[in-house]
């Protein structure tokens, strides 16, 4: 099969640990083997998260005293992707991926009247407890949100519309290639007169079904730090939705910085395009692909709804 598999932050980085170089590379030397044995048997585009590097960065550019002005959130979110596009591509190759592997630096077209554009709601940086946050924000000039029992920046997340550099990656596929693209969704563009940078954060998992639908993927699927929607999250009665359908997930709330796009881009890709989509736990990478476990979205009758 052709799939889109979106790697959360959670495949370099887990919640509260400090973005050390060395973390992030023996976190994905444990994701690798699972998702290059995926790559073996599938044609496979990795599309990843980067809220916790493109953050890092840029308040390492907000506290240099050197620069005039801080780097803009546009050439972050470059760097970040040959940064976790080099650590991937390490790490699947230790892990046995023999063929080539292709980091493709992705510029991702938005529309500047999105009404995203007013609002920030994606997460990135650290957590911070609630007095840190609020200090950091006032001295910054940053937008704050809750994220579970922390706080963190939020930024403008407009919707993709196109991906500049799909017929490179298309091509890349055929070749037999393993094909990293649309990180952090990719560098954010407007196109009228020529390209202009956006200060904003795309989300992955919609530039991910974007790519997903433009590519012809048979599955789009979404890996995570939890075993798949829940209802309930954070209580007692916190279930995973099993076989479920768009209209039936669409129905239930879900947090708009985190599990709520991922729903929202899996809804769409099914609705779209027919196929299924998954969201699961990055640990559980095949189950999730053949089925087995994780939220299953299909066009049909939900089956499994609740299966724990």
């Amino acid at each position: 099969m052709r799939l889109v598999i979106a790697l959360g932050g959670n495949a370099l980085l887990h919640r509260h640990e400090p973005p050390e170089a060395a973390t992030q590379v023996a976190r994905l030397a444990l994701a690798a083997p699972a998702l290059a044995r995926l790559a073996v048997q599938h044609q496979v585009v990795f599309v990843h998260g980067n809220g916790p590097q493109v953050g890092l960065l840029a308040r390492e550019s907000t506290d240099d005293a050197t620069l005039t002005a801080p780097y803009p959130l546009a050439a972050l979110d470059a760097e970040t992707q040959g940064l976790i596009g080099s650590l991937l591509t390490q790490a699947l190759h230790n892990a046995g991926l023999a063929g080539p592997i292709v980091t493709l630096v992705t510029h991702t077209v938005i529309d500047a009247d999105d009404p995203a554009m007013g609002e920030p709601t994606k997460f990135i940086g650290a957590v911070y407890d609630h007095h840190r946050a609020h200090r950091l924000a006032a001295d910054h000039g940053w937008d704050i949100a809750r994220d579970g029992d922390g706080w963190r920046r939020v930024v403008f997340s407009p919707l993709p519309q196109r991906i500049v550099e799909l017929h490179a990656g298309a091509t890349l596929l055929d070749t037999g290639a393993t094909v990293i693209m649309g990180g952090g969704g990719g560098i954010p563009l407007t196109d009228h007169d020529g390209y202009t940078p956006v200060e904003a954060v795309i989300d992955k998992d919609h530039t991910a079904a974007l790519l997903a639908r433009a590519l012809g993927a048979e599955q789009l699927v979404i890996l995570t730090d939890v075993p798949g929607a829940l209802t309930d999250y954070g209580t007692p009665d916190e279930r995973v939705i099993g076989d479920t359908t768009p209209g039936l997930l669409r129905a239930l709330p879900f947090p708009a910085g985190s599990m709520g796009p991922k729903v929202d881009a899996a809804c769409t890709f099914v609705e779209n395009t027919g196929k299924p989509a998954a969201i699961g736990a990055l640990e559980h990478a095949e189950e999730v692909v053949d089925g087995i476990v994780g939220t299953q979205i299909t066009p049909g009758p939900a089956s499994r709804a609740g299966r724990l």
